[in-house]
């Protein structure tokens, strides 16, 4: 299927510059495309204790013009909703634009990282064969440049890969991805794909698999169709099997679905802070919840360390968070920092993050909306959830 429309459209420039336009998309994902729920189960919600510690006179950021406090970052990231968890009692939280504890937010490309854990267990429990060809599990794959890498491969970005002949650009297949599971963000004329997997037959490999890292969205795509047909759940029922069901959530979660009524599994969940927080507790303490193991101890506890031979450790993704290590590595679909205190992320774009840092006893949950334009530098969130994990701890 060949894609020919122009990417001028208007919509494209507004949609990453304009942070009203922004927030509407990430608060309100739910009434722009069909959706299914991620159900949060029977049991009750996992409590979070609070004990509110007073976080806005402090420096969080040193820079040139000085420094900057939480409700300055705030302002720059467009912050939506903002958690810290530490030692599990949560020590501050906000919602500066009208949001509040009950409202689900689009985690964007953090996405992928809850896919990762899922595979993850999955391959500990020997469900999922690490080893095995996409195109073992999903036959039509077969001949493309995913279909034709291993499961390891896309969950460590580790395909180079072309769509519908087209030269790679990460930003072009970025919007490219967007028409195809939203039809109001076409452009003008688009005649492309329609569905996911409309989208990823279109694809060739340009390199053997498992050397370069390039971060796609079609490896997490694949991957989720891959966990669909092993498992014969959706991507939806998978995840509340999973995770969302047996981690304490209080709210359900949700997927934005393409045409087919599949989960965009790269990008379109939407969750609340403090269950996205949960999650990042769980993981802290080593994949439990009370005395439950939801994750295998040997996954949760690998995140940062597991990397894989074959696969470089050190990875610099051109657009890693300011302030982190320049030996920024990636794991399973999780942004690993190699720093001191063992932290690791989900990241996604506008500033979506989940950070959790074992050795600082710390869980962070940032929401915004900010803008992404070369005129708009970007905010280092990740150096502000150190500090204030390195503050509480002192």
């Amino acid at each position: 299927m060949t894609e020919t429309a122009p990417l001028s459209d208007l919509r494209w420039t507004r949609g990453y510059t304009d942070p009203g336009w922004i927030r509407r998309f990430m608060l309100q994902g739910r009434e722009l495309s069909p959706s299914r729920r991620v159900w949060r189960g029977e049991e009750p919600a996992r409590p979070l204790p609070s004990a509110e510690a007073d976080l806005d006179a402090l420096d969080v950021v040193s820079t040139d013009a000085g420094a900057l406090k939480l409700p300055d970052l705030f302002a720059a990231a467009q912050t939506d909703a903002f958690l810290v968890l530490h030692r599990g009692r949560v020590r501050y939280e906000r919602y500066p634009h009208g949001a509040d504890a009950h409202t689900p937010h689009f985690n964007a490309s953090a996405a992928k990282s809850y896919l990762g854990l899922v595979a993850a267990t999955l391959a500990h429990q020997g469900v999922l064969d690490r080893t095995a060809t996409a195109s073992a599990y999903v036959p039509e794959l077969a001949g493309t440049a995913f279909g034709d890498a291993r499961v390891q491969d896309l969950l460590h970005m580790g395909t180079r890969v072309s769509y519908a002949g087209r030269p790679f650009d990460k930003a072009t297949e970025a919007q490219r991805y967007h028409a195809v599971i939203a039809p109001q963000l076409r452009p003008f004329g688009y005649s492309g794909p329609t569905t996911i997997r409309e989208h990823l037959l279109t694809a060739r490999a340009t390199g053997a698999p498992g050397e370069e890292f390039r971060y796609e969205n079609g490896n997490v795509e694949t991957l989720a169709e891959v966990l669909r047909r092993v498992t014969g759940l959706t991507t939806s029922a998978l995840l509340s099997d999973v995770l969302w069901a047996k981690m304490g959530a209080q709210e359900d979660a949700y997927y934005v679905l393409d045409g087919d009524g599949v989960e965009a599994a790269c990008g379109g969940f939407s969750a609340t802070a403090r269950d996205v927080a949960r999650l990042g507790e769980m993981l802290r303490c080593g994949g439990a919840v009370g005395g439950r193991q939801v994750v295998p101890e040997e996954v949760a506890g690998t995140i940062a360390g597991g990397v894989p031979d074959g696969y470089p450790r050190r990875v610099r993704f051109p657009a890693a968070p300011p302030g982190s290590p320049a030996t920024l590595s990636y794991h399973d679909l999780w942004w690993v920092l190699n720093d001191s205190y063992g932290s690791y992320m989900a990241s996604g774009i506008h500033g979506q993050r989940l950070f959790v840092s074992p050795g600082l006893d710390l869980v962070v949950v940032h929401f915004g909306s900010q803008v992404m334009s070369p005129a708009v530098p970007p905010v280092p969130l990740v150096q502000a959830f150190v500090r204030i994990g390195v503050h509480l701890n002192s």
